[in-house]
């Protein structure tokens, strides 16, 4: 508990419904974390190849348009494990840095024409320690992606420490956040598509109240980066510049910002954490150890 460990959050803008080149770029953030002493990195949600934004704009009724939009999506997201997979997890081995990446994951082995959003955990020696599927897709999302279930509720050792996942709003329930707890994760990887002050406030409570160290990751992406062929970017706010500003940060157990928020930029934050933080925040408040009561409360996972 006295290491220090090196962390990163990619902020970065994928290459727009673009497999190949947004997996050549992820690569590149990889090797240059590890240059740069990181034992982590942790990208944003569904990285590859795109957040789906078009779902908060086009109507269902336009099916001609978002069955277009879904082909493009689906073919352009990742099967577990695939070439992709088998890229990203060379350049962790190569870089010596564990991997949390968000990725629109395709149902491979069944019908691979429904989709997951996934977060990949790929160890330093590049091996894939598992998949993280979102419980529970907000919104407009839930035209995209299926649920995920609770096989994937856990956390995993690695040379950083016990890390373990939970995606955007699902950060949001507080039975999510009591499984990811009990599993005793010291960093919690929370890529996102909110970028909002709220959710920063969320994410520092959130921090204090499991102990852990919090990685909110967002990507940055501006209109500009949808290429014209997309026609539903006309449907944004005339001069709108940027789609979604990012604002990712890496906030300590006491609920301290160590890192960002990173507003309107694409880049890479790092942060130094004290692991011994995480015992210092639980002497007072321990959610899964002598505040959890377990003779009031039960608790269990579907899995």
């Amino acid at each position: 508990m006295t290491k220090q460990v090196k962390i990163a959050a990619a902020q970065l803008t994928p290459v727009f419904l673009n497999k190949e080149k947004t997996i050549e770029k992820a690569c590149e953030a990889i090797s240059e974390a590890g240059r740069n002493g990181a034992e982590l990195i942790v990208f944003p949600e569904a990285f590859i190849s795109g957040y789906p934004d078009w779902v908060w704009l086009i109507p269902n009724s336009k099916a001609a348009i978002l069955n277009d939009l879904y082909r493009r999506l689906v073919e352009n997201a990742v099967s577990v494990p695939d070439d992709s997979t088998h890229k990203l997890c060379k350049s962790a081995k190569e870089a010596g840095i564990n991997v949390v990446m968000g990725i629109n994951e395709r149902n491979a082995g069944k019908s691979s024409a429904s989709l997951y959003n996934s977060i990949l955990f790929i160890n330093d020696e590049g091996n894939i320690e598992g998949i993280h599927r979102k419980l529970m897709p907000t919104g407009g999302e839930r035209l995209i992606w299926a649920q995920g279930n609770g096989t994937s509720l856990r956390s995993y050792d690695t040379s950083a420490g016990r890390i373990a996942g939970l995606i955007c709003w699902e950060n949001f329930m507080p039975l999510a956040r009591t499984a990811i707890y009990e599993t005793g994760a010291q960093i919690l990887a929370a890529p996102t598509w909110d970028k909002s002050p709220n959710w920063l406030q969320s994410m520092q409570h959130i921090s204090r109240e499991g102990g852990l160290f919090v990685v909110s990751t967002c990507m940055s992406i501006k209109i500009d980066d949808i290429p014209d062929e997309f026609e539903f970017k006309k449907l944004y706010p005339e001069g709108i510049k940027w789609i979604n500003t990012g604002n990712s940060c890496i906030i300590n157990p006491k609920g301290q910002i160590l890192a960002g928020p990173l507003n309107e930029k694409e880049d890479i934050l790092y942060a130094e954490l004290n692991m011994n933080e995480i015992l210092e925040a639980k002497r007072m408040f321990d959610a899964a150890g002598h505040y959890s009561r377990p003779d009031v409360f039960n608790f269990s996972i579907n899995k």
